[in-house]
């Protein structure tokens, strides 16, 4: 398979790596600095597409990619306010499109355990449910947008909860508080608790380095190829949430 990494930093030369190692090819690295590709209408060589950009390139690069009819894998995060019209722009070119918060096989387990958890602790009101999340100092996006998804698995299964905020505590009873912390050299910490008066119960994940994000990606282009439409992370690999 021809993979071309848009964006060519820390995550870019992980991804590079495993894709060697399964036996693909790299055939572009771009970063902010080597736009060529945007400059011409012609369909270049690609079987897919991985962007891991930033929240300022990624729309724009993913309307490039539709538009030439490039598979795309997509693990930036800060975007998604933008996500509808993206679908739509993949329906109009007949491309396709995983895009996830979060590529790890662990935190998508992590998911699925969530919303069970939250579930069953809807039936125990004394306990208040928090996010915290922590990362590395260069993650622009605040919160992640593993613990955005985190919440918004939480939010439809607690009678009480409408929306998630920014804090360490809530500030209205119908809030759910996400911190989060930025420190040097975290790959990703992810913490769900539910504190009562007696007791705290917690389910947590920590990514010991980014490798499971690569993984992840890889799979996911090997998922989408030959394939049209919008996919899930979930459904390359095969977890159910519900």
């Amino acid at each position: 398979m021809k993979i071309a990494l848009i964006g060519y930093g820390k995550m870019g030369k992980i991804i590079e790596k495993i894709a060697l190692e399964r036996g693909h090819e790299i055939v572009f690295r771009g970063n902010s600095a080597n736009q060529s590709w945007k400059e011409s209408n012609t369909r270049p060589d690609w079987d897919v597409a991985i962007e891991f950009t930033n929240p300022d390139a990624v729309v724009d690069n993913l309307e490039h990619l539709i538009r030439l009819g490039i598979p795309s894998i997509c693990g930036s995060t800060g975007w998604y306010a933008e996500y509808e019209r993206i679908s739509n722009l993949v329906a109009a070119h007949q491309s396709a499109l995983i895009a996830a918060s979060n590529f790890s096989v662990g935190v998508n387990l992590f998911f699925a355990i969530n919303r069970y958890v939250a579930r069953l602790m809807n039936q125990h009101p004394d306990y208040n449910v928090s996010i915290q999340e922590i990362h590395h100092t260069e993650k622009k996006d605040a919160p992640s947008g593993t613990a955005i998804t985190t919440a918004e698995n939480i939010i439809p299964f607690i009678d009480h909860l409408d929306a998630w905020e920014l804090g360490e505590k809530a500030t209205q009873p119908n809030l759910l508080p996400i911190e989060a912390l930025r420190l040097p050299n975290v790959p990703g910490t992810h913490t769900v608790d539910y504190r009562s008066e007696i007791d705290t119960i917690s389910i947590a994940h920590e990514a010991n380095n980014r490798t499971g994000f690569a993984i992840g990606a890889i799979l996911s282009s090997e998922f989408i190829l030959g394939k049209k439409g919008i996919f899930t992370i979930q459904d390359v690999l095969n977890i159910q949430l519900d």
